[in-house]
């Protein structure tokens, strides 16, 4: 049997001549270089491929896979590859799949609290906001317990990825009185589905993908998914030239990463620390590529392909913060099970502390955008 360890017969014999005659020898040591093979993850986003979403998810694998210097390799996979996009926490849970990119509001069906952590009532200023309550408010302690001790499910999570607030929607014709969203048929997730249904509209939940075909054969009459580049890659503009921006029912939100709670615990903490830091370092990324793409993606829309935009009217922002105050009241005073309207109360209550705070110092000592913007360029439009 082949030794590789073993010396070659002229090496051996220069190493005994040499002690012999007292010349002093400098070992060289082998490199430590570890022998450990590849760790190859599964991964799915829950984003149809050529959402501007599935491409901030590849951002967060490139970064595992050049920082886990060839230990690690997570294989990314779109919405639909393996299950579909609101079945991707059982996927992760059960160990169908190693890992994905989401966002909490699809576990809503779960639990209503889930929404908290992604699409949460609007009293935070944005949602980098939302991600410092989670990072040093308390609200990574408060994701934990839903996931572990309530919802049972083997996942750890990673939030990351802050979105600007959300537009009302596309419809055929634009949406000026309360009253037209009575009876509205409406796409959208999380506690927003709660709070569009508070407000009289017949709410449809629909991943992605499945938005604008509904859209186009009438299945539902107005929809919102989340941003300019999305909306315009997934054909929104062919079906409706309306575009409503400005709204409080998805004001703040951010994605999550899962990962297989015992896949994940079995990595060495090095690739553990790469995980982490490549949410971190992604999501900045992300608050920094949006700035460009969807400004730009907007602007299109609206000089090339026929898109009206319009703000939505203070009357329909005014009933949406009363239809909250009546959507949270209802669920925190939930007391049919301890993970209902207590759990659910607890997490609005921290919240709701961080935000009197840290809302507050923002609004006092920031020096308002408005007026800057007015004096540099208002004149020039």
């Amino acid at each position: 049997m082949k030794n590789d360890n073993a010396s070659p017969p002229a090496r051996r014999g220069f190493l005994k001549a040499a002690a012999a005659s007292g010349v002093g020898v400098a070992v060289l040591a082998r490199p430590n270089v570890s022998r450990a093979q590849t760790v190859t993850m599964r991964f799915q986003s829950t984003w149809p491929q050529r959402d501007i979403f599935h491409e901030f998810a590849g951002d967060f694998v490139k970064r595992v896979n050049d920082m886990g210097g060839g230990r690690i390799r997570l294989e990314l996979l779109a919405a639909g590859a393996v299950v579909g996009a609101f079945q991707l926490l059982d996927a992760v849970s059960s160990g169908t799949l190693d890992g994905g990119h989401g966002v909490p509001a699809y576990w809503f069906g779960k639990n209503k609290a889930f929404s908290l952590f992604g699409t949460s009532p609007p009293w935070f200023g944005d949602a980098n906001q939302l991600l410092g309550w989670y990072h040093y408010g308390g609200g990574e302690a408060l994701y934990t317990e839903l996931l572990n001790d309530i919802v049972k499910v083997n996942a750890v999570s990673f939030m990351t990825g802050p979105m600007p607030t959300q537009p009302l929607g596309w419809f055929k014709q634009p949406i000026e009185r309360v009253e037209q969203i009575r009876g509205l048929k409406y796409r959208t997730v999380g506690l927003a589905a709660d709070l569009m249904t508070e407000m009289g509209a017949a709410v449809v939940s629909l991943p992605g993908g499945e938005i604008v075909p509904a859209l186009e054969r009438g299945v539902i009459d107005g929809a919102e998914f989340n941003n300019p580049s999305s909306d315009r890659v997934l054909g929104f503009p062919d079906v409706a030239k309306t575009y409503m921006i400005q709204s409080f029912h998805q004001r703040t939100e951010s994605f999550e990463v899962l990962f297989n709670k015992p896949k994940y615990e079995a990595l060495p903490a090095e690739l553990k620390a790469v995980i982490k830091y490549a949410s971190e370092s992604s999501s900045a990324d992300m608050s920094w590529k949006l700035q460009d793409r969807y400004s730009k993606d907007l602007l299109e829309m609206a000089q090339r392909q026929g898109v009206t935009v319009r703000q939505t009217p203070r009357v329909i922002l005014d009933a949406q913060l009363q239809a909250w105050d009546r959507v949270t009241a209802r669920l925190e005073a939930d007391n049919s099970s301890p993970a209902n309207g207590p759990f659910f109360k607890k997490v609005c209550d921290s919240q709701r502390e961080w935000c009197r705070r840290v809302t507050s110092f923002f609004l006092r000592y920031e020096a308002s955008s408005v007026v800057s913007f007015n004096h540099f360029f208002a004149r020039q439009n």
